[in-house]
């Protein structure tokens, strides 16, 4: 199953919600990762500009866009990041790929010269 890294950052109107009313967010998130047949692998709060990352397994770009979707439906989100990571083996076989694929980088024209 593939793995994400998700970013979010929460609305002005949650952080009051949560300033007032603490909460671990994991517990109430792992159950809507689940139903997406997905697994919440770790979690944490980060001090930039979003405010919690997770390390998630989906299985699928749907089903991670639709969590995407989810958390922003509901307006306690204000934005969602997902990168998707590959393992080291899959990171091998795209090297391998890549020698292969006999990309040529522009080249200049050596008519045009280039003024100072």
């Amino acid at each position: 199953m593939p793995f994400f890294l998700v970013f979010v950052s929460y609305t002005q109107q949650a952080w009051d919600i949560l300033v007032r009313s603490p909460q671990n967010r994991e517990e109430l998130v792992r159950p809507v990762i689940e139903n997406l047949k997905g697994k919440l692998e770790c979690s944490f709060l980060s001090m930039t500009n979003y405010e919690a990352v997770a390390v998630v397994q989906m299985p699928d770009n749907v089903n991670m866009a639709a969590l995407s979707m989810a958390f922003l439906a509901q307006f306690a989100v204000q934005s969602v990041k997902t990168i998707p990571l590959i393992s080291w083996e899959e990171g091998i076989q795209a090297m391998q790929k890549a020698r292969q694929a006999a990309y040529k980088p522009p080249k200049t024209n050596p008519m045009i010269t280039r003024s100072e």
